[in-house]
């Protein structure tokens, strides 16, 4: 079990913050690389990503060192949480395509805004991507037990709160009224239990 603890905390801290990086700066500004184009934008991008990974990887050893071990209290509160993720991940799926979650409609040169999601769970809360990762990155501070995994989960917040307002101000300028509209109606983060009649699901 500590062993697994210790590949997961790994995997989560080389991954996950290139991978908050690559959302602040490809979606809030889209407009910006639409005109370098997708290729470029990509390579770019996916080269300030690998190199993230790369230098967290080699920062291990002193990000992992206070490990407070595996204690079975902590793995029994992860479980929800994690389940409640893969909830999560299974209603925005459904919609959230890995097409649209790499930000390939932001950077398409076609004309149009494209098409605003608030169907499923987006009727019921805008940033679901953003919550199922939350709850994952709770679930594996939890199971995992180490410093760095509940410093990584605790910075999630605010720096995934930057992205949101920053996307926000994108799909505003894409969409108009049409988001605000939304924007009024479905909360950001905590989901809304009841359905607006009119609104699909």
């Amino acid at each position: 079990m500590e062993k697994a603890a210790h590949w997961i905390a790994l995997v989560t801290l080389v991954g996950v913050p290139p991978g908050v990086f690559l959302w602040v700066i490809v979606h809030p500004f889209a407009r910006f690389w639409r005109r370098v184009g997708a290729g470029r934008t990509y390579l770019a991008v996916g080269s300030i990503v690998a190199l993230g990974m790369v230098g967290m990887y080699h920062v291990r050893d002193p990000l992992m060192r206070i490990s407070f071990g595996v204690r079975w209290p902590l793995v029994c509160l992860a479980v929800p949480l994690f389940l409640a993720s893969l909830v999560v991940a299974a209603l925005r799926w459904r919609l959230l395509t890995p097409r649209i979650m790499v930000g390939v409609p932001e950077l398409s040169q076609k004309q149009g805004p494209g098409r605003l999601l608030t169907a499923g769970i987006y009727a019921r809360i805008r940033n679901p991507r953003y919550v199922e990762i939350g709850l994952a990155l709770a679930a594996i501070a939890l199971f995992c037990n180490y410093l760095a995994t509940y410093a990584l989960a605790v910075l999630y917040v605010p720096a995934i709160y930057l992205v949101v307002l920053l996307e926000e101000r994108e799909l505003r300028q894409r969409f108009g009224e049409e988001y605000e509209r939304y924007c009024r109606e479905v909360p950001r983060f905590v989901p809304r239990l009841t359905r607006r009649a009119g609104r699909p699901s």
